[in-house]
């Protein structure tokens, strides 16, 4: 199976959440995908920082992230699924933010599972599997 990391998993993967670090352990890294939009929201929080330790730890943090995991391309299977998402949410009364369906539609193009804290909103996108690995077991 192939897990696609939405941002709040990233974030806590910077933090070493121990729930998070122990799943990933479990797993073969070219199992975990990296999608450009989670690129993007974390670069623009690090951005947001003024320059300290921190910005600075969170920068070496991350590329160490984004150097050890595969990347996902958004593809035009991806943007497919992402506008089928966004239609159908939005006719249903349920849209969700477009970063959010745009990494829902990674998952969903490169068949993988999302894992993301965002269970709520992401339960919302039909045929999309996704866990929660920032509860421990």
């Amino acid at each position: 199976m192939r897990y696609v990391l939405d941002t709040n998993t990233v974030s806590a993967l910077m933090r070493a959440d121990p729930p998070v670090l122990q799943r990933l352990r479990a797993l073969n890294r070219r199992d975990i995908l990296l999608p450009q939009p989670v690129v993007a929201e974390i670069a623009y929080g690090i951005a947001r920082l003024p320059k300290s330790k921190r910005r600075q730890l969170l920068e070496e943090r991350f590329a160490t992230i984004a150097d050890t995991l595969e990347r996902v391309e958004w593809t035009d299977a991806v943007s497919t699924a992402f506008g089928d998402i966004k239609a159908l949410l939005e006719r249903r009364g349920r849209p969700i933010e477009d970063f959010d369906a745009a990494i829902a539609a990674h998952a969903l193009a490169h068949d993988a599972t999302l894992v993301t804290g965002n269970v709520k909103h992401m339960a919302n996108v039909p045929a999309l599997r996704h866990e929660n690995w920032l509860v421990p077991r």
